[in-house]
């Protein structure tokens, strides 16, 4: 409970923050390119050297990928079909496409399956979440933002983007079974821990909630896929068509639940996506996910 109760406290701490004349302007800003340059590569550093295990770990790691594969094809069906502008479509497809795996999905799969479930939830996150992130998620920001690269171009952003240079570092650790000391990795988890705080407090610098946005429409639309459609589909692909069944797919299901993913929030508003409407998505979406989640969990362990 302590892990949402901060997200709770550093969200309000950055909507009561805009209202400090004092306070810098561009402070979003420089927090968003913190959290890209510092925790996120630290979080990777952390955690993937340590990964073991055999294929059941492809359905935890398979959760991301197919629910961001499937968002860029509904929401690119619906830019066809509606006309919708690049950087509208560009905002969905990431805040709807990628969850908060870890500092919302952590907490509550620990408190409804027990800490031995973490090391699932972690899969889902780390090389599911994260990666996607890290290669997809800045392909989709550089396609649909104002000034879309070039394949080389696009290359280079992918492979120059601290988290994915994090991650790369990472994988090769572990394919070598190379390890940090204690010291260092106590080091690498504390710059780490500070993602969520800092993520959240830039979220509140830039949330406006404004009762006459053109943005509610298409904030609902985006909730709907993230809280239903995309743990639907792997409810589907996992419980229904493979007949999975065990912890390891009920906590598959649920993280696909969470409410959008606070980075890729951050992603999209560092490439000029309805910055806005990117923050609405993570503002609203995080407490109304406590309820969704919630009846999924109920669904899960009904069957």
């Amino acid at each position: 409970m302590d892990s949402l109760y901060l997200l709770v406290f550093c969200l309000l701490a950055g909507v009561l923050l805009q209202r400090v004349p004092s306070f810098p302007s561009n402070a979003a800003l420089t927090l968003n390119q913190y959290v890209l340059y510092a925790p996120l590569p630290a979080l990777a550093l952390y955690h993937i050297p340590e990964i073991v295990g055999g294929t059941e770990l492809l359905y935890p790691i398979a959760v991301a990928w197919i629910c961001f594969g499937s968002a860029w094809l509904f929401f690119g069906t619906l830019r066809r079909m509606f006309g919708w502008s690049r950087k509208l479509t560009g905002c969905l497809i990431l805040c709807a496409g990628l969850g908060n795996t870890s500092f919302i999905g952590f907490p509550v799969i620990e408190a409804v399956y027990g800490k031995e479930a973490l090391g699932t939830a972690l899969l889902v996150d780390q090389p599911g979440s994260f990666v996607v992130l890290s290669t997809l998620g800045i392909v989709v920001a550089t396609l649909y933002s104002r000034h879309p690269l070039d394949a080389p171009a696009m290359a280079r952003k992918i492979l120059l983007f601290p988290p994915f240079i994090g991650f790369a570092a990472a994988v090769l650790m572990n394919l070598f079974d190379l390890h940090f000391g204690e010291a260092v990795r106590g080091g690498l988890l504390r710059i780490g821990n500070s993602v969520t705080p800092v993520a959240l407090i830039a979220v509140g610098l830039q949330l406006r909630v404004e009762k006459q946005s053109k943005h509610w429409g298409f904030l609902g639309l985006g909730l709907t896929y993230k809280l239903i459609l995309a743990p639907a589909i792997i409810f589907l692909i996992y419980v229904v068509l493979l007949e999975g069944t065990g912890k390891v797919v009920r906590v598959s299901v649920l993280e696909s639940a969470m409410a959008p993913m606070i980075t890729a929030t951050i992603l999209a508003s560092t490439h000029g996506l309805k910055p806005r409407l990117a923050n609405m998505m993570v503002g609203v979406g995080i407490p109304l996910s406590l309820l969704t989640v919630a009846l999924w969990y109920v669904l899960l362990e009904s069957i």
